[in-house]
């Protein structure tokens, strides 16, 4: 990789100013975590970033180096990193109160449900939720409910998809970087995902006439016994690299599941509470309605929070099995979550994310007319990919390059994430802060280190 030194780039300007650090040194902080964590925790960069404060849409590490946080720590920090309203609320409220479970009653937990349901599509019916402590919990008791609703036990997911890190979560995911040899199955079948840059069928949209979509009614007909359960996508795929649907596929594959039975589940993860900008779930995008919606990471701007909403008919299968949650709903992070909605809709965050999203992805268009690296850009509002290719031709993977970028715009204060099957994609999905002076910074400092990249 080229060392060249940074240019003139400057960040946007920021008046916050950090603490001095005093903790332990980075040294000591790495020794303690290879001595007594598991080695299955990854870090990126080649050398590994402390981070001790975050203000927004910004980070700083220990020596006090400011980076623009252009991954919402993947994705979790919808409106800034410790943004004061949620700040004092959450403050105020671990001085009344830090737990008690479901079984207890508490104003919040209600209070962040009726406004949740408050946020679903009108007639929708998905007006009933579960809180949970992460994403893979959410989508495995969606998994649950579908089945026991249901009586069926098949279940339909997407290849290159990314449903979390939990026994059956896992079992979800296939032909992806984050697939375990070992993966349980779980009575799981996998589709082929609507991924136009690398169409599977090496077909065009729309001339394809949608084939892939029309896979999931093959793997219905084929690979199970025809009484499908569910089928569960998210929008717009995030780990997978921001592989966006083209329009129509959602409403030819929940017409399929509901031909056959099956209950459909939106995984709204990393594209719900206005990422998408234009809608404020992500399946909305798609002129769909799912049976569940599971949601996490921007949920909570980084608390520990998960969620299922669903249709009142069918969350009442939980009641055929005790099934009980302890931190499930507790007063912080129903503090924290509620908080954070607010602050959604009293600062225009998703009509933010549409702007400034719009302006991020013209500009990127626009860099990818002179650097032939860039393969393709995709995505909608803040949840956008840029897929880099070796050759726009064979759209070899740039996968090394890939890296090479995210080593380069750190260099110079940017923080991004990678994705896709190949670890070739750019995945910027910020803080739905993000202004558009922090959207040309990213774009400029992909302009200097693009050229850069591969070199030895």
């Amino acid at each position: 990789m080229a060392t060249t030194s940074p240019k003139n780039l400057q960040l946007p300007i920021c008046e916050h100013k950090p603490e001095a650090y005093g903790g332990p040194s980075k040294d000591e902080v790495l020794a303690l975590r290879k001595t007594y964590l598991t080695p299955g925790l990854i870090t990126y960069y080649r050398d590994p970033l402390l981070v001790v404060e975050g203000k927004m849409q910004y980070l700083w590490d220990e020596r006090g180096t400011r980076y623009l946080d252009g991954f919402a720590g993947i994705v979790t920090v919808s409106v800034g990193h410790c943004h004061p309203d949620i700040v004092k609320k959450v403050q105020e409220q671990v001085g009344k109160l830090q737990h008690t479970t479901t079984i207890y009653l508490h104003p919040t937990i209600g209070q962040f449900g009726k406004l949740l349901a408050e946020h679903m599509p009108a007639d929708s019916g998905l007006s009933v939720s579960y809180f949970t402590n992460s994403g893979s919990e959410a989508n495995e008791l969606a998994l649950l409910m579908a089945r026991e609703f249901t009586g069926r036990s098949e279940v339909i997911a997407l290849r290159n998809c990314y449903h979390g890190g939990t026994s059956a979560t896992m079992g979800l995911t296939a032909h992806s970087t984050w697939k375990f040899k070992s993966n349980p199955s779980f009575n799981i079948k996998h589709a082929l995902a609507p991924y136009c840059y690398r169409c599977p069928y090496g077909l065009e949209y729309p001339s394809c006439g949608l084939k892939c979509a029309h896979d999931v009614e093959n793997v219905i007909k084929y690979e199970t016994s025809g009484e499908p359960a569910a089928f569960i996508a998210e929008p717009i795929q995030g780990v997978g690299g921001a592989v966006t649907p083209p329009p129509g596929y959602l409403q030819i594959v929940y017409e399929i599941m509901r031909k056959y039975g099956g209950l459909c589940i939106a995984d709204e993860v990393q594209t719900g509470f206005g990422r998408t900008g234009s809608h404020f779930w992500g399946f909305q995008n798609w002129d769909v309605t799912p049976d569940f919606v599971t949601m996490a990471k921007g949920i909570g701007n980084g608390a520990p929070l998960g969620c299922v909403t669903t249709r009142a008919e069918i969350a009442k299968t939980t009641t055929n099995r005790v099934h009980f949650n302890t931190y499930g709903g507790n007063p912080i992070s129903m503090t924290q979550g509620l908080a954070t909605l607010e602050v959604i809709d009293r600062e225009h965050i998703q009509e933010n994310a549409a702007k400034v999203g719009e302006h991020l992805k013209n500009r990127l268009l626009d860099l990818q007319t002179r650097q032939p690296l860039i393969g393709e850009v995709r995505g909608m509002g803040l949840m956008l990919g840029v897929e880099l290719v070796r050759d726009r031709k064979t759209k070899e993977p740039a996968n090394t390059e890939t890296a090479d970028v995210l080593e380069l715009c750190r260099q110079r204060g940017l923080l991004l994430g990678k994705g896709g099957l190949f670890g070739n994609v750019l995945r910027m999905k910020p803080p739905m802060c993000l202004t558009k002076d922090d959207a040309d910074f990213i774009v400029d400092c992909l302009d200097e280190v693009l050229p850069l990249a591969g070199r030895k």
